[in-house]
């Protein structure tokens, strides 16, 4: 089974989305096997936001991102990653479909209330960041013979 990570920001926390969220994940049929409602220390956010340390953006991104708890998280499924991105949406939600996650609750481009890993390797990097080995559960949950072949 495929892993990624997400991360449910700041503004989703504030606006009490995490249920919301998460609700979506797991219809899809991925399963929830990591997560930690936590105030990120700067130095995580940079390094989980290394490749944007040239843009405009970035100092605007790490203070947003560590002014109040994100939701982190480790999702497992078939075609995790691909699966999780298209329930994620678009970027920017006013491009992102409607029914997404960022098509219905984002506002912004800087307030687009989740992140999730755009590549195997990119979640391989973002989990082992975030995650310590003890804090990743296996389990087989009772309705994935449904839900794979």
């Amino acid at each position: 089974m495929e892993k990624t990570f997400v991360m449910i920001k700041p503004d989703a926390v504030q606006r009490k989305l995490i249920g919301n969220i998460i609700q979506r994940i797991e219809q899809k049929g991925l399963k929830l096997v990591g997560a930690k409602l936590m105030t990120v220390p700067t130095p995580l956010a940079e390094e989980h936001y290394a490749e944007h340390k040239e843009r405009p953006f970035y100092s605007s991104l790490i203070s947003f991102i560590t002014s109040a708890p994100v939701f982190a998280m480790v999702i497992e499924g078939d075609d995790a990653v691909a699966v999780s991105r298209h329930i994620i949406g678009s970027t920017n939600p006013s491009e992102a479909t409607p029914g997404s996650i960022r098509g219905d609750l984002g506002l912004t481009v800087g307030r687009n209330v989740v992140h999730g890993s755009d590549s195997v390797e990119s979640a391989k990097r973002e989990i082992a960041l975030w995650f310590k080995e003890d804090e990743i559960n296996t389990y087989q949950a009772p309705d994935e013979t449904w839900l794979y072949e």
